[in-house]
């Protein structure tokens, strides 16, 4: 028909390898007029943010954990959060990610064994796939939390995952301005996402 312009879609920044998904603009069709643009973020779903921890309930990392979600939820940004103990957290969760928070204890001088092999079980199987990731690290310490960190990072690394701040360790019994930093780094991430920071 004449004056009808087919609907086509125009691609927005630059994709993320392994992704399926991108923000579109979508050119909707109008009679007798020039298409217009529709920024199609703005209907989209909100981005996906997971929550993979180690750790025991009712201990120094689940303290932390709590403030991590609590700032996600609380930064004002529309995010769909995912909390896994890293023992069930697989593939399909770090598929369906935007974006990472990782928490764990230091356990002699390292991270605990359940974010260990949720590394082990999804390294391989996702290599490729989640490249340029943005993730954030809580580490709960009775040390320095450095021997933790230094080897998430060296697996992160490997992911190919970028980090969105400094690893937030702390040591000992958490206090108030530990919980308040790590509700800065769960908000952090979480607003980041929404605006397409990271």
């Amino acid at each position: 028909m004449a004056g009808h312009h087919a609907p086509e879609l125009v691609l927005r920044g630059r994709p993320r390898p392994g992704d399926a998904t991108q923000h579109r603009d979508r050119v909707a069709p109008t009679a007798g007029t020039d298409p217009v643009r529709v920024d199609s973020r703005c209907m989209a779903a909100p981005p996906h943010l997971l929550l993979v921890y180690g750790g025991h309930p009712g201990g120094r990392t689940e303290t932390l954990r709590r403030a991590v979600v609590a700032g996600a939820l609380g930064c004002g940004e529309a995010v769909e959060l995912r909390e896994r103990p890293a023992l069930q957290a697989g593939l399909d969760d770090l598929l369906w990610a935007d974006g990472l928070l990782l928490g764990t204890p230091e356990h002699f001088g390292y991270m605990s064994g359940a974010l260990k092999d949720f590394f082990d079980r999804t390294f391989y199987p996702a290599e490729g796939r989640t490249e340029g990731r943005p993730y954030g690290l809580f580490v709960s310490a009775g040390n320095d939390g450095s021997g933790t960190v230094a080897a998430v990072a060296r697996i992160a690394t490997g992911y190919r995952w970028s980090p969105i701040a400094a690893p937030l360790v702390v040591v000992g019994a958490p206090d108030a301005a530990a919980l308040a930093r790590c509700e800065e780094l769960g908000a952090t991430l979480a607003a980041g996402l929404a605006a397409g920071i990271f």
